[in-house]
């Protein structure tokens, strides 16, 4: 469940305000709460939505459960089709929780449900060969940090480019992350990002990014350096390799709570689902003890006809 950073409270006069007004006031409330420019602008998508489908003139205080339910029905009509359209289910579920959470700002009572998230399940993680060879084509110190802090301590792409020195322990070994929505975690550092980071950290000041990048660029050099390294590029993202920490973290025995810990996750649900990537994991457990070590059942043997099994009629039972 995704949550606002504090409890807010609407204005006074919110009943006499349109909705195009309510939802700038909420949106101004959620960013002078400490909210991240990001976090305001999902919001922002979501509420415009619903506003522009209800009516931006609309008085908020005769919104009723009918025009959500009523916009959620249309969003999902609307939707796109095609290989974009788990992109957008998993969107209009996060909409969907943004202009609940609105409505309930403006005092609005009633059954709201979320709209599903049916987009289950990822798109596959990488093998740690393939990490390690990523690393051998990195070309400078970023392409390096890019794959080892993602790789090693699961970090988002977003959370890795406004990474600061100021975030960095290097005494304990750990860094902190500023996740979606404002909220904070600790993650611990890989031995690979920790010597590329005691390799550079002389003389950095406190205010400045540790990888100075654009989410763009550490897409684009992902690419460049699976390229290099002979990986598919099509396998290889930012999140994917945010994927592959997570994966390679339940291979190497971290449970499932602390896993969700470290990746952030409200809903350890969320964190559940990266279990399916390990059935190939069991299927090699499977063939090791029944298809290899394991010699099978002798060949079957027709039974021939003067040793056929008796006839029902003649099966006595004790």
């Amino acid at each position: 469940m995704v949550g606002l950073p504090i409890r807010l409270r609407p204005p006074e006069n919110v009943s006499k305000l349109t909705l195009s007004e309510a939802a700038e006031a909420f949106l101004r409330a959620l960013a002078e709460s400490g909210a991240s420019p990001l976090t305001v602008k999902s919001y922002r998508a979501a509420v415009s939505s619903f506003a522009s489908f209800v009516g931006p003139s609309t008085p908020a205080s005769r919104l009723t459960p009918d025009d959500y339910y009523r916009w959620l029905s249309a969003a999902r009509a609307q939707g796109p089709r095609g290989p974009r359209g788990g992109r957008w289910e998993s969107t209009l579920h996060y909409y969907s929780i943004f202009v609940r959470r609105f409505l309930g700002w403006l005092g609005l009572r009633g059954p709201l449900q979320a709209e599903p998230n049916r987009r289950r399940g990822f798109s596959g993680a990488l093998s740690w060969d393939e990490v390690e060879a990523l690393l051998s084509a990195a070309r400078d110190v970023y392409d390096a940090l890019i794959v080892s802090l993602m790789a090693e301590s699961g970090l988002r792409a977003r959370e890795l480019v406004s990474l600061t020195w100021a975030d960095v322990d290097l005494t304990r070994n750990q860094v902190r992350v500023t996740g979606k929505y404002g909220k904070e975690r600790v993650v611990f550092l890989g031995p690979n990002a920790r010597a590329l980071l005691l390799s550079v950290s002389a003389g950095r000041r406190p205010e400045e990014r540790v990888v100075p990048l654009s989410y763009q660029a550490v897409y684009n050099r992902l690419k460049a350096m699976a390229r290099r390294a002979g990986v598919d590029p099509s396998r290889v993202r930012p999140h994917v390799l945010r994927h592959t920490f997570a994966t390679e973290a339940l291979r190497r025995g971290v449970s499932l709570a602390a896993l969700q810990r470290l990746l952030g996750h409200s809903d350890i649900k969320v964190t559940q689902l990266y279990l399916h990537l390990l059935d190939d994991d069991v299927r090699r457990e499977y063939e090791r003890a029944f298809l290899q070590a394991y010699p099978g059942p002798t060949p079957y043997q027709p039974w021939p006809q003067q040793q056929a099994f008796p006839a029902r009629s003649m099966v006595r039972w004790p």
